[in-house]
């Protein structure tokens, strides 16, 4: 019975991830067919005197834009099935290896952030909670306000200034030094143009970690199993870690893991700040270019990227909550 409650979760989770895919497509794709953008021109360059008619013709003929709208999305979408996801107009590549390239830029920036916030979010949360009504939790509960409130730009923006420009401690920008070649740059230098972008995705992403991880311990600080425990004589972390844990981990876990479209969105803008060349740099460039081929492409891992990060979140509840195990998948 497991094993079938198992295939039919499996199906459900395929036939939404298809669903979602599909109306992600035609949305992008309805939205990117009305900018005033011309990939053709973007194609050549700026100077379109070196192209004559006869030539633009022929250019927009071989990459099919002279067929109707509807026509070019299902020959598109054809592609898409046979794995291939067509050419970038911007980077002259197959826009599946430009996705790849980047992504692995964007990995490091994305997944030290991600456990920078989560980790200090969490720990953040369970002081506040602990110290409720207390000095220390006014202070971070003011630090996460201000942090909610912040934009990641501005963040950044500070950053360069305060670490880069006045102390010189970090690069202003780019993932590795300028005029030097990616196979001769040390790892330490990397994580050097690493730290600054990395520290302004995780500080934003900080403040809900907290605050969430804070409501929740409070609430179950003023559960009758807890109070029986205090009279025991409990109190601390050690309470907070035989009786608390479980049930402030699971809004914690779910948001962190439901925060993969707010960390991609945080890290385009992070990256576009310290002309970080990952996969959010792309984004712009190819909105900007008016690269249909590699805007889609992006669009697609996006929403599988985001998609998995809610999908690790249900598994995971099933792992942390026994309640939930026993339940039907």
């Amino acid at each position: 019975m497991h094993y079938r409650q198992l295939a039919l979760y499996i199906i459900r989770k395929s036939i939404k991830l298809a669903t979602l895919l599909i109306a992600v497509s035609i949305i992008s794709f309805t939205l990117i067919s009305y900018s005033p953008l011309d990939p053709v021109q973007s194609y050549i360059g700026a100077d379109m005197t070196r192209v004559s008619p006869e030539q633009r013709e022929a250019i927009t003929e071989y990459w099919g834009l002279n067929e109707p709208k509807v026509q070019q999305f299902f020959n598109w979408g054809k592609n898409v099935l046979r794995g291939d996801l067509g050419t970038s107009l911007l980077y002259r590549s197959p826009v599946s290896e430009t996705i790849a390239e980047r992504f692995l830029a964007s990995l490091a920036l994305m997944a030290s952030a991600w456990v920078l916030s989560g980790v200090f979010g969490f720990l953040l949360g369970i002081i506040s909670g602990m110290k409720e009504g207390t000095w220390v939790d006014r202070l971070i509960k003011g630090y996460c306000f201000t942090l909610a409130s912040t934009p990641a730009f501005w963040m950044g923006l500070l950053l360069v200034m305060l670490f880069s420009v006045r102390l010189g401690w970090f690069p202003i920008g780019l993932g590795t030094p300028a005029g030097v070649r990616a196979e001769d740059v040390s790892f330490l230098e990397r994580v050097r143009h690493l730290v600054l972008p990395a520290l302004t995705l995780s500080i934003t992403g900080v403040a809900n970690v907290a605050l969430h991880t804070r409501q929740k311990l409070i609430e179950v600080l003023q559960s009758d199993y807890v109070r029986f425990a205090k009279a025991k004589g409990e109190h601390g972390f050690i309470l907070v870690w035989r009786h608390g844990l479980r049930n402030i981990s699971l809004p914690a876990v779910s948001l962190h893991f439901a925060s993969f479209g707010e960390l991609f969105g945080g890290a385009v803008l992070a990256e576009q700040v310290f002309s970080y060349p990952g996969l959010g740099q792309a984004v712009v460039q190819a909105g900007l270019s008016g690269d249909v081929p590699l805007l889609l492409g992006i669009v697609l891992f996006s929403t599988i990227f985001v998609f998995t990060g809610n999908l690790i979140a249900d598994l995971l509840y099933k792992i942390i909550d026994p309640r939930i195990r026993k339940g039907p998948i």
